[in-house]
């Protein structure tokens, strides 16, 4: 089969051939349809300090992606050849104590699919029929191919309720512009996003941002006070992982309030522990992935009942074979999320 893999330690990757995986009895073969590129995919891609120490090439990448079913194991009875599907591509042990209190998210044996094994950027994927998703057919092949990282927009926004509040997004790349999307759709009063780059800026307002504001040539902190009547935020997700974003996430925040951290900064990041998050009250919150399995039925029935529109995060589709101008213009900056078509 058709692969992109990370033949060896190195930059780059290459277009291929590789066996098409077998199936053990509790797996599913699915025919990939559709697949997105990730940010990880880039780190991968230019064989940084984290790639380095995190994959062991050769490697089939990819974590986002949906397809068809082609073959079942033996063990499987919920799902069949034909079925519409996407997966986590979280692999958790489902035996230790989080796996048994509806924490598996933060499965201490998690491995990723396109990191730790591989994925699913081929025309075949194999995957333990425990983690398969099926797709509604009113969800479009491209929308059901980015459930990854809009399960972790949904996980993020979601953790708490935010109908009635007000809440600011800061960063917005593909996960921070779903998370617009989703706290517009879950009746956020206002949504604000804090955002440098202004082609992200003209995406945020087709998202359903009521503010969009650039950090470098405004006092962003400033004006979610002006705009809250000088309380902040209620709820504040950071998505960027600069440093300066993750210390303003807990400044813009209102007393009491709730900043989630998704954004992963590259370096440790000092902040005034005392001043901005335990004399505020602050309610902190890491996001891992995708809560097993919540949120993955949140996000599903909230597209398949046309609450949210996600079509102007997907700015680039293109054939498979192509891939390498998907990841040049997600490195560009010109891309949001980057679609590959397999059919």
């Amino acid at each position: 089969m058709k692969a992109i893999l990370k033949p060896g330690p190195a930059p780059g990757l290459t277009l291929g051939e590789a066996p098409t995986p077998e199936i053990r009895s509790g797996d599913v073969l699915i025919k990939v349809r559709r697949a997105g590129i990730c940010g990880t995919d880039l780190h991968i891609h230019q064989w940084d300090h984290w790639s380095r120490n995190r994959v062991t090439p050769p490697l089939i990448l990819g974590h986002e992606f949906m397809g068809e079913v082609v073959e079942v194991g033996r063990l499987v009875d919920n799902i069949e050849a034909g079925d519409r599907v996407s997966a986590e591509g979280h692999l958790v042990c489902g035996h230790c104590e989080f796996c048994g209190t509806e924490q598996a998210h933060v499965c201490r044996e998690t491995r990723i699919i396109g990191i730790d094994r591989d994925g699913a950027f081929a025309e075949y994927v194999s995957i333990p029929a425990a983690n398969i998703i099926h797709i509604p057919d009113s969800i479009s092949d491209d929308h059901a191919a980015v459930f990854d990282p809009l399960g972790n927009a949904f996980h993020t926004v979601l953790h708490t309720d935010v109908a009635g509040r007000v809440v600011a997004i800061v960063g917005c790349g593909p996960i921070g512009l779903f998370a617009i999307g989703i706290a517009r759709a879950a009746g956020a009063a206002r949504v604000i996003a804090i955002e440098p780059h202004e082609g992200r800026r003209d995406l945020a307002a087709r998202m359903g941002a009521h503010e969009c504001l650039d950090p470098v040539e405004e006092d962003a902190e400033a004006r979610v006070a002006e705009l809250t009547r000088g309380y902040g935020a209620h709820v504040v997700c950071e998505m960027s992982g600069h440093p300066e974003g993750v210390r303003s996430a807990f400044r813009m925040c209102r007393n009491g309030g709730h900043v989630r951290l998704l954004g992963l900064p590259k370096h440790t990041v000092e902040i005034n522990l005392a001043r901005d998050v335990i004399f505020k009250g602050l309610h902190v919150y890491g996001v891992v992935g995708r809560l097993m399995y919540r949120t993955w039925i949140e996000m599903r029935d909230f597209l398949a009942a046309g609450r949210l529109d996600i079509d102007p995060v997907i700015t680039h589709r293109l054939p498979f074979d192509r891939f390498d101008e998907g990841i040049e213009a997600m490195n560009s900056g010109e891309a949001a999320k980057v679609v590959l078509a397999l059919d």
